[in-house]
């Protein structure tokens, strides 16, 4: 199976697709969202993730 590119993934990101693109477990994606590391945004029980704040998070970059 061809893993996806990150062009590909919707610009809201939820807390599967930062699983998916990172390879790591369901806890430590939730652990890395709820850290404080980078913005989320949060609607009932979902967590979504501008995949651009993401991306320069990934990046190392801050603002």
């Amino acid at each position: 199976m061809d893993k996806k590119k990150i062009k590909d993934y919707p610009s809201v990101l939820s807390v599967s697709d930062i699983q998916e693109i990172l390879g790591i477990g369901r806890r430590q994606a939730y652990e890395l969202v709820n850290s404080g590391k980078f913005h989320v945004a949060r609607a009932g029980r979902r967590i979504m993730v501008s995949k651009s704040v993401f991306l320069a998070w990934l990046k190392g970059s801050t603002s």
